[in-house]
């Protein structure tokens, strides 16, 4: 599969979702912006997608970036989604432009949702909804000292 057959909207992504489910596989869904992809969001992703069979990645859009992180994003949309889809473990990216995930969460209804270790499980958004219905909502650790502001902050510093 192309990466960019990988970059789907909400509404492509839910029948794929659910015909990966019919088929027994655990679906594991994570979210963030992603906007330099660094060694941290590689490791976590694959520990993420290690947790199930197939992996999708809500991408925070630009606006949606730009109202959580001012400034940011330092890559468009079109760039990080292209870039996550490359991934091999990354089965799906959908785009939301929602505050949170939660519509997003609710409509995927994975069986897995995963954060990273920074988060505890009740600060997790969709964490009642994955619950109620049964699945699971865990934490991987993270690789110390990678982060996209840190990379900024030296990138910075060095010019």
């Amino acid at each position: 599969m192309w990466a960019k057959d990988k970059i789907m909207s909400r509404e492509a992504l839910l029948p794929v979702v659910a015909t990966w489910q019919a088929a027994g596989e655990q679906v594991v869904f994570t979210n963030g912006c992603f906007d330099l992809l660094h060694l941290g969001h590689v490791d976590y992703l694959e520990k993420a997608r290690h947790l199930g069979q197939r992996l999708v990645v809500g991408l925070n859009t630009d606006s949606s970036v730009s109202r959580l992180k001012p400034g940011r994003p330092l890559q468009d949309e079109v760039s990080r989604a292209r870039v996550l889809a490359a991934l091999l473990f990354v089965d799906a990216v959908t785009l939301f432009d929602e505050q949170t995930p939660l519509a997003l969460i609710e409509a995927v209804q994975p069986d897995i949702l995963v954060k990273g270790d920074d988060y505890a499980i009740d600060q997790i958004v969709g964490h009642e909804a994955v619950l109620a219905r049964g699945g699971r909502v865990l934490t991987v650790s993270l690789v110390p000292g990678y982060s996209t502001t840190r990379i900024v902050e030296r990138i910075s510093q060095s010019s």
